[in-house]
């Protein structure tokens, strides 16, 4: 599967909220995340699906759109804007695809630090409410 290909099937799992089982169909057991927020990378299939379905649930409704695409080789960078409670923020997600279409690396870059921070607080309260 070429990465274009990869990345709709990205692209339809977003827009379809990012639902724990739909999200874990695109990822590679060997995932992993990096969090604009957490300074470990978190690996591993099942956190990788854990936080991109809290991002799902964070960034809904918030005007949430990729409005710039970069496709080279087996990586994508989509640039995306947010408005999270009054706060406009703009973001990059860093996507690397395997040969299979999987997703082995979801890297997160945010500014300004005021949409970080707003990131942090309402990443842990969707976290802790699918912990428990």
């Amino acid at each position: 599967m070429n990465t274009e290909q990869a990345l709709a099937r990205w692209h339809v799992i977003a827009e379809d909220g990012s639902s724990p089982s739909d999200l874990a169909g695109i990822l590679a057991e060997d995932a992993v995340f990096y969090s604009p927020v957490v300074h470990t990378p978190q690996q591993g299939k099942t956190k990788v699906v854990s936080y991109l379905s809290a991002a799902g649930h964070t960034f809904s409704d918030t005007g949430f759109a990729y409005v710039r695409e970069i496709v080279a080789g087996p990586h994508a960078m989509l640039e995306f804007t947010a408005n999270l409670d009054g706060i406009q923020l703009n973001g990059v997600d860093i996507i690397t695809f395997n040969d299979a279409g999987m997703i082995t690396e979801f890297k997160v870059m945010v500014r300004p630090l005021k949409a970080v921070n707003k990131i942090w607080e309402m990443m842990a309260a969707e976290l802790e409410k699918q912990a428990g």
